[in-house]
């Protein structure tokens, strides 16, 4: 008998997953610890920058948080100036979705699979990113860490909260893709019977590994073909979590 579970729910993370502004992101999170008198050329900023780089998926004030334990009133303040410098650099330059990305979203809601988007902006700059995409319509729920209570990723708590909300009645019936180990986390602790990294984004193929990678693809483009395939079952790369 197959040990194919199909797949109801999709989870998509946003930045190096479906739309490529990694570097935008990169200048925003520069540009908010600047003002806080981090500044490039400095020990300081190199460490920094290497905690962004190791947080890449969680909730962007939680990486501030890092940056500057126990001051939180300088953490949101570098958190506003990154959502302002972010937002300014959407209004300038736009977003260019992942190659292939649309043609895989529609590929899925044409199999009647629901689609979520779960990412790390907050609700005001997720409202933003989707009004510039044009993306309302091209899915059925998008996700903040503000929408699920507060938690974001590594935490299970957005994909568990696109169950509930869409109604999936097994989260063994759910699939998360990202480009994070912090997504890949977030994929094993909800229960998602698929949890595939995507070599688009930030991470390597062994940070998403050591996150909990159930399949590693190339891009968004090939995910369709995964999760809609009846080999399944047989193609994981690695182990279930501990």
């Amino acid at each position: 008998m197959s040990d194919v579970v199909p797949i109801e729910l999709a989870c998509l993370d946003l930045a190096g997953t479906t739309v490529g502004d990694i570097a935008m992101v990169e200048r925003a999170f520069a540009e908010a610890i600047a003002t806080q008198g981090i500044v490039p050329g400095t020990g300081a900023y190199a460490r920094a920058m290497v905690h962004v780089h190791r947080s890449r998926g969680c909730p962007k004030i939680d990486v501030f948080r890092g940056i500057f334990p126990g001051n939180e009133a300088q953490a949101q303040a570098a958190n506003l100036t990154f959502e302002r410098s972010y937002e300014g650099a959407l209004e300038r330059a736009g977003l260019e979705p992942v190659p292939g990305v649309l043609e895989a979203l529609d590929k899925l809601r044409g199999t009647g699979i629901k689609l979520a988007l779960i990412t790390g902006f907050s609700r005001t700059t997720l409202s933003r990113v989707l009004g510039v995409l044009g993306w309302h319509d091209k899915v059925d729920l998008a996700i903040s860490p503000e929408d699920a209570g507060g938690r974001g990723r590594p935490w299970p708590d957005m994909v568990l909260h696109a169950v509930l909300r869409l109604g999936v009645a097994d989260v063994r019936h759910v699939a998360v893709v990202g480009d994070s180990e912090s997504d890949m986390l977030c994929g094993r602790r909800a229960g998602a019977s698929v949890v595939a990294g995507v070599m688009t984004g930030v991470h390597s193929r062994e940070r998403l590994l050591k996150g909990g990678a159930t399949h590693i693809l190339d891009s968004i483009a090939d995910f369709p073909g995964l999760v809609l395939s009846d080999d399944l079952g047989t193609t994981r790369v690695a182990s279930p979590a501990r």
